[in-house]
């Protein structure tokens, strides 16, 4: 299939009038939208900001390729727009963007259209092709243009490795979430790089369309060396005692030389297959050294937080009428209380499913999310909590995959019934199976012998369980030693005793405030992106949802937890110490400055944890440039 298949002259905007990067994503797909090659432009149009948010597609000199695969897509299309002015849309090389190509890609089709697509990738990275695209004086100039570098666009596997010859010899991977854009061009990248040097190299692409120019055995045998430019899960087994570089795909596209040196340095320790961490990956790579189980583990919680946060702030508005005003049977009932609170326990009976079904779906893919969802629903259910949504998740995951390969030798006219019936029915059953008699039982006693524990200090010094309670909270933020600490004050309110649920709320809620504080005071230590994220930390710990700051806690926990930690001690043994107490078992400011007592001092122990907690952060903290 030919590039101008997909990009027409209805599809071609060469005056583009937004000034900002989420305006000039609106005017393409409404672009899109008006060509009829889109059903939907507002659900089309957040699919594309998902992509942006794990890593921008402005991949530097001036282009940027904005892409999604979704079902609003009726027909595979490029949009084109072209800015005169340039916009500030987070480059990569941090220069503006004035060239775009949006591509609209449909669901589940890994067809012809996505090689033209990784051609068009491939082609931008041509110099001649970006200036006459920009100097283009008609929308048939543009497919002129187009036209013209796809016909000398030779096939990935003509561009494979080169006859063995005495130059070094590399290998290479590529793949990004999305596998439409940055792949190829990560591979053009390191491709055009190692010719530059004279070093003969054969790149595998993992993209929508599956694997492409694929590495054999003996390709990697005789290569000097590995480069692996992914954001995915690549097999990493097949370089057991190589010399492997790993980094992010858009290391790839900017920095090839450096992956490429690299990779010939034979001084490099060798990859290990048997371990959990690329031991060989060097710090200057530009990869975080994240474990492939962090990255399962954060699929779950990033799509865990929006029930979070919506049920949080529900449940918090219903106390607003009174803590008992969704009981029909109280005489402070009020029917509109009662729906609020129905509807936010609704969303955050949700959170530990959510959690343990992208958990799971993270390393087995589609497969993966109903034995998740159903693994964190029987968590919830049996009393195993968040532990046991974290279990299930990892063990649906596995399992499936378990599962994927057990199957993966039945015959072919089979095949269109393992995603519809074998995968969810042992999938579901199997994880279902090990739950009920393996997991929860000791999950939930465990969950029992921390509450246990904890009412047992209850009766000694409150300052010292107050520290302790809100110190909890800050541990791992919304993880199973934060849901003990809150399990113990919800008991203990149902009990009578409000102090406990008092210092885990004030605990939760130091430590997004305290990120929100740095990132304002100490601004030089964030990233613009988390600097950004400053307001919505505000919000979330003023609605009492400590998992605002996961993101910083996963991302620096050496610096962020311990920090956090002290300011909820802080501000936990202060509430106690002052005698203030909240009635209530969520809704942070919204129940404290209404249904509380003490209310000025639980304002003044919360704003002390904040402060503290957030200038520890900030003099711990390097500044961005040093990192």
């Amino acid at each position: 299939m030919r590039i101008t298949e997909l990009l027409t002259t209805d599809t071609i905007n060469m005056d583009v009038s937004a000034g900002d990067k989420d305006s000039v994503i609106g005017e393409l797909a409404q672009g899109l939208y008006d060509a009829r090659r889109i059903t939907d432009k507002d659900k089309f149009e957040a699919a594309i900001h998902r992509r942006e948010s794990q890593s921008t597609t402005g991949v530097g000199d001036g282009i940027a390729i904005p892409h999604a695969q979704t079902g609003e897509v009726a027909a595979p299309a490029i949009m084109f727009g072209r800015s005169e002015a340039g916009i500030d849309y987070d480059s990569m090389d941090g220069q503006p963007a004035f060239l775009f190509f949006m591509i609209a890609a449909p669901e589940g089709q890994a067809t012809t259209h996505l090689d033209a697509l990784a051609k068009l990738s491939t082609i931008l990275m041509n110099g001649e092709a970006r200036d006459r695209l920009m100097a283009a004086k008609s929308p048939e100039d543009i497919i002129n243009t187009i036209d013209h570098f796809d016909e000398s666009q030779p096939s990935e596997e003509e561009a494979g490795a080169a006859e063995p010859s005495d130059r070094p010899f590399l290998v290479a991977v590529t793949a990004c979430p999305t596998g439409i854009a940055h792949t190829y061009m990560a591979a053009d990248a390191i491709k055009k790089r190692a010719g530059e040097l004279g070093i003969d190299i054969k790149v595998e692409t993992n993209g929508s369309a599956g694997v492409k120019n694929p590495l054999t055995s003996e390709d990697i045998k005789r290569a000097t060396g590995v480069i692996v430019a992914a954001d995915t899960n690549v097999e990493m087994a097949r370089f057991d005692g190589k010399n492997v570089v790993e980094a992010p795909v858009a290391d790839g596209i900017k920095r090839p030389e450096e992956l490429i040196n690299q990779s010939m340095d034979s001084d490099r320790p060798k990859y290990s297959a048997g371990s959990k961490k690329q031991g060989d990956a060097d710090s200057n790579s530009g990869s975080k050294g994240k474990s492939s189980i962090y990255k399962h583990l954060m699929n779950g919680v990033s799509n865990m937080l929006p029930f979070v946060v919506a049920g949080g702030i529900l449940i918090a508005v219903s106390f607003m009428f009174g803590i008992h005003s969704a009981n029909p049977d109280h005489a402070d009932y009020n029917p509109l209380a009662e729906m609020i609170n129905f509807i936010g326990s609704n969303a955050f009976e949700l959170m530990i499913p959510i959690l343990a079904g992208f958990i799971a779906m993270s390393i087995a893919d589609r497969p993966g999310l109903a034995p998740g969802m159903v693994g964190g629903l029987m968590a919830s259910a049996m009393g195993s909590g968040f532990l046991g949504g974290l279990i299930a998740g990892f063990l649906a995951g596995y399992l499936m995959v378990g599962i994927k390969k057990a199957l993966e030798n039945l015959p072919q006219v089979l095949d269109g019934l393992k995603p519809v019936l074998l995968y969810p029915l042992l999938g579901v059953f199997l994880t279902g199976v090990i739950m009920y008699y393996i997991v929860d039982p000791p999950a939930t006693a465990l969950n029992d012998w921390m509450n246990t524990t904890l009412s047992n200090m209850s009766g000694g010094n409150i300052v010292l369980l107050g520290a302790i309670v809100g110190g909890m909270m800050a541990v791992d933020m919304g993880g199973p030693v934060n849901k003990a600490a809150y399990a113990f004050g919800i008991a203990a309110l149902s009990a009578g005793n409000p102090e406990p649920i008092t210092a885990a709320m004030i605990g939760g809620m130091v430590p997004p405030l305290a990120v929100a504080f740095a990132t304002m005071v100490f601004r030089n230590r964030f990233t613009q992106v988390e600097r950004s994220s400053g307001p919505t930390n505000l919000i979330m710990g003023a609605s009492f949802i400590t998992e605002g700051a996961i993101p910083f806690a996963a991302a620096d926990p050496i610096r962020v937890i311990p920090s956090m930690i002290i300011g909820s001690a802080t501000a936990g043994a202060l509430a106690m110490a002052f005698a203030t107490s909240i009635n209530a078992p969520h809704g942070g400011l919204f129940v404290a400055l209404t249904i509380g007592e003490g209310k000025l001092m639980f304002l003044a122990s919360l704003l002390i944890g904040a402060v503290l907690s957030g200038v520890i952060l900030g003099l711990l903290k390097k500044p961005v440039e040093q990192n």
